[in-house]
This record gives C-alpha cells, sequence and structure tokens, in this order.
C-alpha cells in the first residue's frame, strides 16, 4: 500500500512539472529551487572555474536534456565582479568560442556564466547528435525549446544573484546565432538584464526559419505539412523576441552581423537593431561562418563593451573589423563553361556589398570576377583571365 501511494505520489509530482513546463508562458518565471553549492573544476592565473548543475524548470521527455550544467569563471582580479551569461549556438559540439569569451571577460574583471541550451552536449539524449532535437520542423516543439531555453537561463540567473562574489546589480547576456535568439527574449522579459550583446542574431523567427540555409529539411517537411511562414508567424508569436523587445529592452545593446549572412538574414539582424535603438553596431563582410578568422577579435570587442557598459561609459564600436569575404560556389561563363571554385573578394563598389570584385581559383587556374548580386547568391557580371574576358554568371555562398 505505501509503495503504491509512493508511486502515486511520484507520478504526480512529474505531471505536475510536466503541465508546468508545457502550458506555462515564456515570460513566467521558474519556480526558486535550493541550488547545490557550486564545485571549483579548474583554476588559471585569470581565474577559477566552477561547475553546478540545476534541474531545468521546463521538463521534457528526457531525462538528459533535464539537467542543466552552468559554467562559471570567476575572475581573479575583482570580486564581487560583474557578471555575463554566455549562450551559445545551435549545434554546439564544444564550448571553445564561448571559453574565448570567457577568458576575456575575465582579463577585465568581469565573470562569465556558460549556459549549456536544451539538446545540446551534455544534455543530447542517446542517439542524437548535440542540437539536433532543437530545431525540429514542428511549431510546438520551436516553443518548447525556446521556453526551456528563457526558464534554464533565468535560473541560471537565479543561482548568479545568490554568489556573494558576483553583482547582482551588474548582469549581462551574450548569445551567438541561435543563443542570441534566446538573448533576445531573455533581455526582454528579465528586468536583471542590463546589457546584451548579438552576434550574428536577430528577430522574426518565422521570417529566419523561412529564409535560413541552415534549416532547409526542416523547412520542407512543414511546407508538405501544409505549414506557411504566416501561420508559422502566429504560431510563435508567444516567443517572438520582437514582440517583448518592443515592450522593454535593455539598457545598452551591441550587434554584430553577417553582410552576407544566409543563416539568419540580414533583415532580420537589421530589425534587431531597429527595435534595439542602438548605435552599437559592426558589420563583418562575411557570412555566418566567416568570422572564425577573426573570432578572438570580436569576443574580445564583445568583452569590451561590457567593460565599457558596466562602467556606464560609452562605447564605441569599431568602424570595421577586417575579415575576409570566402566564396564558395561555380561560375558559368562564356569562354569556359561551368568551373567550381573558392573566391576571395578584394573590392566592394557599395556598402552593402551588392557589387564586388573577386578572385575566384578554379581548377583551371585564378579568374577575377566583377559583378552584382541580383538575387540571394546569384551574382552577374565578367569574368576575366589570361585566356581573355567574356560574361559570366556566378552563384556563391559567402563563409
Amino acid at each position: 500500500m505505501i509503495r503504491r501511494i509512493l508511486a502515486l505520489g511520484l507520478a504526480l509530482a512529474v505531471t505536475s512539472a510536466r503541465g508546468y513546463g508545457q502550458g506555462a508562458a515564456v515570460t513566467t518565471p521558474p519556480p526558486p529551487i535550493v541550488f547545490a553549492p557550486w564545485q571549483e573544476v579548474a583554476r588559471t592565473d585569470l581565474g577559477v572555474e566552477y561547475l553546478v548543475t540545476f534541474p531545468s524548470p521546463f521538463v521534457s521527455a528526457y531525462p538528459a536534456n533535464n539537467s542543466v550544467p552552468l559554467r562559471v569563471f570567476l575572475p581573479a582580479i575583482a570580486n564581487p565582479a560583474p557578471v555575463v551569461l554566455v549562450l551559445h549556438y545551435w549545434g554546439a559540439t564544444d564550448l571553445r568560442l564561448e571559453r574565448v569569451l570567457a577568458e576575456e571577460l575575465n582579463r577585465r574583471g568581469i565573470a562569465a556564466a556558460i549556459l549549456t541550451l536544451p539538446y545540446h552536449l551534455s544534455r543530447t539524449p542517446p542517439g542524437h547528435r548535440s542540437g539536433e532535437l532543437a530545431v525540429q520542423p514542428d511549431p510546438d516543439s520551436l516553443k518548447a525549446t525556446m521556453i526551456q531555453s528563457v526558464w534554464d537561463s533565468r535560473r541560471a540567473l537565479d543561482f548568479l544573484v545568490t554568489r556573494p562574489e558576483l553583482r547582482g546589480d551588474q548582469v549581462g547576456v551574450a548569445g551567438t546565432s541561435l543563443g542570441a535568439l534566446v538573448t533576445g527574449l531573455v533581455a526582454a522579459i528579465d528586468p536583471r538584464i542590463a546589457h546584451a550583446s548579438f552576434l550574428l542574431g536577430g528577430v522574426d523567427l518565422a521570417h529566419i526559419l523561412w529564409s535560413s540555409s541552415r534549416v532547409v529539411p526542416q523547412r520542407d517537411v512543414l511546407r508538405r505539412r501544409g505549414v506557411t511562414e504566416d501561420r508559422l508567424r502566429a504560431t510563435l508569436a508567444d516567443i517572438e523576441p520582437l514582440t517583448y523587445l518592443e515592450k522593454h529592452r535593455p539598457a545598452s545593446s551591441f550587434v554584430i552581423g553577417g553582410l552576407f549572412d544566409t543563416v539568419i538574414p540580414r533583415s532580420s539582424t537589421e530589425a534587431l537593431i531597429k527595435v534595439l535603438d542602438t548605435r552599437n553596431v559592426l558589420w563583418l563582410d562575411t557570412g555566418h561562418y566567416g568570422g572564425i578568422f577573426v573570432q578572438r577579435r570580436l569576443m574580445r570587442e564583445v568583452a569590451r563593451y561590457f567593460g565599457t557598459s558596466f562602467t556606464s561609459a560609452d562605447f564605441v564600436p569599431p568602424k570595421k573589423l577586417y575579415a575576409p569575404t570566402v566564396r564558395l560556389g561555380f561560375k558559368v561563363d562564356t569562354a569556359r563553361g561551368l568551373d567550381l571554385g573558392i573566391g576571395l573578394d578584394l573590392y566592394k563598389f557599395d556598402r552593402r556589398g551588392d557589387g564586388y570584385a573577386t578572385l575566384f581559383l578554379t581548377p583551371r587556374g585564378p579568374e577575377l570576377f566583377a559583378g552584382r548580386r541580383i538575387a540571394q547568391g546569384l551574382s552577374i557580371g565578367f569574368v576575366g583571365s589570361p585566356r581573355g574576358l567574356g560574361g559570366a554568371i556566378l552563384w556563391s555562398t559567402v563563409l
């Protein structure tokens, strides 16, 4: 009899947790809990790394996904220290980029707290790739992922503000790609966030999903199921960052976008800049992945932004941060026909980079293409080589 009562009680508890997870809104704060103490895992000249794990307030069907690790990097030169919650990109298989940012923040006396997002890294259910289940061709699943991401982030903030080593009145958030989308929601919903950095982020989730080169299989499934962009926008309205940022935005923000980004469309990044009403903007002459060539410099600029903002000084982003524009694609011209190759832009004819000249390296040798973009990824112009000059069409994607 006692066993039956205990089993019934456990079932009710699980049902209650699942009901809270599936039924509440993204704006609902997670219920308070008693956190376990953090554990020291590493020590360097810059500071100390701690690890704490807590249960996700959103209970999913996968036990591995319901345990949230948070790595806190406490600087050696400041106590108590301001703190930045750091959110990684979709499909991350390690936290190298985030650790670089944590190192740069620590150099400025700022703590960093790296959160593992749902279905990633140690939260990946057995039999799946990191991040595979985070973006599924199902609107309800997408909403669940975003809600869990926001609740996990807010619970992480609940933990951080309890630590005497950290300043609960100086809290920021920084996100990359998917992490930047979550950052938009967290910064708009949680009043503790004063400053926010967005690397390759945007707003209008439906437009991103309907335009992104990264989710083509998922989009095809949605289309076969009769979902349209407008229907998707209506379904995702409850988790749309634009909705909440229009009502409340952080005191300051810094946006870094890719001029040729096809994963997060430039129009979505421009809409984010507009709703944030920020002048702290840096455009890279790259796509979604070209920032890897200047990774350390980017993280240094993000850290400088937070270091400046936490001291109430004016942050001035660099006017330009050189990053090579590298193209992969194929070309058809009147002299040689079809060629595959890789291009490196040598010159931009306008600020948006729609007109450009690129050195295109092919198996037949180098060529110089000069032209103008007429559609996403498609350009028309002229190609020159030792064999002569001719008209050409170039389809390319920018890293």
